[in-house]
């Protein structure tokens, strides 16, 4: 899965590099509630600008449509840039042109022109084949920053070469979001958990009441092959934690109960139970290696937290190599004050998924055929 890194480009001294980040940053109100993704992208910056490079980042933020929207401006984010990296231009949100999503060739070469080299440090951005991705290093000398790098290394080691027992969480709502990766990742752990409401469409297919919970029932054959495949390798909730369908969640009204694997009418289960939560987190005591995507329950919530800070304190804990795939499980981390003690927070969640499914994607595809790219 070897990309191009920053030592392959030509010597850029002088040169105009356009740097492709991931600065999509939660904004309220004009002003960032998280920069780390803009923080994310300095070690990168500062050995193009020691090395005499100038620099022009480029970024989506939201989800525009297409057309310039006020409500996705970069100016936030380009007056934070300005603060932590002075002398980086930053472009306008690349998603106020069709072209960008559409992967339009000819975008793509407005995009480089006037620039001699081409840096991808949006390991988040990578598994879209838009323009400013995949356009790029077919125009111009290209290379991985320092993130998406670290992002191939550890990944990728996941799929060759992981320490057993390779023990793998997954949440989340949607279950047809991860059949994909849940069947790519039976072929390659010792024990797939599965937990968050997408536990439920499993819970159907082994022929249980799952009440008022969210399901698909269109994907509970797809689960039921699953657990054919799986066997003993899946572990699927033992107990659940429900809320009477009077209840509001996020506030305290309604009946908060634990239930065995049938979910009564008239509640829904919201979180894992204590029997499940022991249960993987004597998986992951035992693990190698960890990989963990997706909260158990709503977490918001505090009646239905604890099965997310058990999973979130056992991969802490884990002897193993411990990877967490961005979006809610870095969110998690992050509320329970337990970001610190994990290997690698990954920068995409459905970046680092498609990736463990597919084994590439077309951002790093399109680097490894860049005229500078190692063959």
């Amino acid at each position: 899965m070897r990309v191009p890194e920053l030592e392959d480009l030509p010597d850029p001294s002088g040169r105009r590099v356009l740097l492709r980040a991931d600065f999509n940053v939660p904004i309220t109100d004009g002003h960032i509630d998280d920069d780390l993704r803009i923080r994310a992208a300095l070690p990168t910056i500062r050995w193009l600008q020691e090395r005499g490079a100038s620099i022009a980042a480029c970024t989506h933020l939201g989800r525009p449509k297409g057309q310039p929207d006020q409500r996705y401006s970069l100016d936030p984010v380009r007056a934070r840039l300005g603060e932590v990296a002075p002398g980086v231009e930053l472009l306008e949100n690349l998603r106020f042109d069709p072209g960008e999503e559409a992967n339009d060739a000819a975008f793509a070469g407005r995009l480089v022109e006037g620039f001699d080299l081409y840096v991808n440090d949006a390991f988040g951005a990578s598994h879209r084949a838009h323009a400013s991705v995949v356009g790029p290093p077919a125009r111009l000398p290209s290379a991985a920053g320092r993130l998406l790098a670290r992002e191939v290394e550890v990944l990728g080691g996941l799929l060759e070469s992981p320490a057993r027992p390779f023990v793998a969480v997954l949440g989340g709502a949607k279950v047809s979001d991860k059949l994909g990766v849940i069947k790519a990742l039976l072929d390659k752990v010792d024990i797939v958990a599965i937990g968050g409401a997408m536990a439920f469409t499993f819970l159907m297919a082994q022929g249980h009441e799952v009440g008022d919970s969210l399901v698909q029932p269109d994907w509970v054959d797809a689960c039921r092959r699953l657990l054919d495949i799986g066997e003993k390798r899946l572990l699927i909730p033992s107990d659940i934690v429900a809320l009477s369908s009077d209840g509001e969640i996020g506030g305290t009204t309604g009946d908060v109960k634990v239930v065995g694997t049938d979910v009564p009418d008239g509640y829904k289960g919201l979180d894992v139970g204590p029997e499940t939560a022991l249960a993987f987190s004597a998986a992951l005591a035992t693990a190698g290696t960890v990989f963990w995507n997706g909260p158990m329950g709503v977490f918001e919530d505090g009646r239905f937290a604890a099965g997310t800070i058990a999973v979130a304190k056992a991969v802490v804990a884990s002897p193993g190599f411990t990877v967490v795939g961005g979006g809610d499980s870095a969110a998690a981390l992050a509320k329970f004050g337990l970001d610190g003690g994990v290997d690698h927070v990954s920068t995409g969640g459905g970046a680092s998924l498609e990736l463990l499914e597919r084994g590439d994607l077309p951002g790093l595809a399109a680097l490894r055929e860049a005229s500078n790219a190692p063959r």
